[in-house]
């Protein structure tokens, strides 16, 4: 069962392999053996990639609720419900990962040695159960969702620019201003190419025509600190740079609502313990930072 699930997180027998640490001969016999057992075909496979069938996909989804009460019960019956261990995947925007994630995971092994965190960074919506993922972290309001949530912080949208390049062009003081300044934007989210703002009980979007447009947030950001053009951001992803003196922020009276930072993972009768150690160790250091608590604060 774990064979076939880390086969189709992979999408291939290769990276199956390396996630279960197995040459790719061992990946494909397990896989055929299991098939032959049961007498179905659970993965389609094409020169190019590997994906479930039909039955394969009901089969995955029992095989992780099956190994999750398996877990359990090892715990339970060795005591070591209180012992963090074994394999734990998380997941996480690309840059709040890089910036928040990765230390945490670092200092989390560090202090619990038998579990192995595998971290999935990317920009777009995690199904937790879907791709086997344990713990997420989202940024924004959440829909109505079975999943626990923990509410570690909050971030606003901003629009800044390097003090040099605001001496020299001046400082927007209602939004419509921005669209005749120099704009460099990510499109790493509609979220920085829609520029909203509050105006008085109203929401105004501007749709401004940027001269750069890159794919990273962190290298629209890396742009605007050079002086090239205003851009929009997450007030986590700026903090550092603002308290630095290299972005200011601009437009403050016209900032959209926060939005919210959770933690999120399955729920269940039972929560392992690396799930609910890594959890409560992430929680209270990401409610201790100053760069969650949105702006005016950073």
């Amino acid at each position: 069962m774990k064979v076939l699930l880390a086969v189709a997180q992979a999408q291939s027998f290769a990276g199956g392999a390396r996630l279960m640490r197995m040459s790719p001969p061992s990946i494909t016999r397990v896989i055929a053996g299991l098939e032959k057992r049961l007498g179905v075909l659970l993965l389609a496979r094409s020169t190019r990639s590997v994906r479930l069938t039909e039955a394969g996909r009901r089969y995955v989804e029992d095989c992780k609720r099956i190994l999750l009460e398996v877990e359990a019960a090892e715990e339970l019956a060795s005591g070591s419900g209180m012992r963090a261990r074994g394999d734990l995947t998380v997941t996480a925007s690309v840059m709040f990962g890089e910036q928040y994630l990765i230390p945490l995971i670092t200092e989390y092994l560090a202090v619990h040695p038998e579990v192995t965190v595998n971290t999935l960074l990317v920009d777009r919506l995690v199904n937790l159960v879907d791709e086997g993922v344990d713990v997420a972290v989202r940024i924004g309001e959440l829909p109505d969702t079975s999943l626990r949530a923990v509410k570690v912080g909050q971030v606003s949208m901003v629009v800044c620019a390097a003090p040099s390049l605001l001496d020299r062009v001046g400082r927007p003081v209602q939004p419509a201003d921005v669209m005749k300044l120099p704009i460099v934007m990510s499109s790493a989210s509609a979220l920085l190419t829609d520029w909203r703002f509050t105006v008085g009980n109203k929401t105004l979007t501007l749709h401004p025509s940027p001269r750069m447009v890159v794919n990273s947030n962190h290298a629209s950001i890396k742009a605007a600190s050079m002086g090239w053009g205003l851009t929009r951001a997450f007030s986590y992803q700026v903090a550092d740079s603002v308290a630095k003196g290299e972005l200011e922020i601009l437009l403050k009276d016209y900032q959209t609502p926060v939005l919210p930072v959770h933690i999120l993972y399955q729920s269940g009768e039972r929560i392992s313990a690396k799930v609910r150690t890594f959890v409560d160790y992430c929680s209270a250091r990401l409610a201790a930072d100053s760069a969650l608590r949105a702006f005016p604060v950073i």
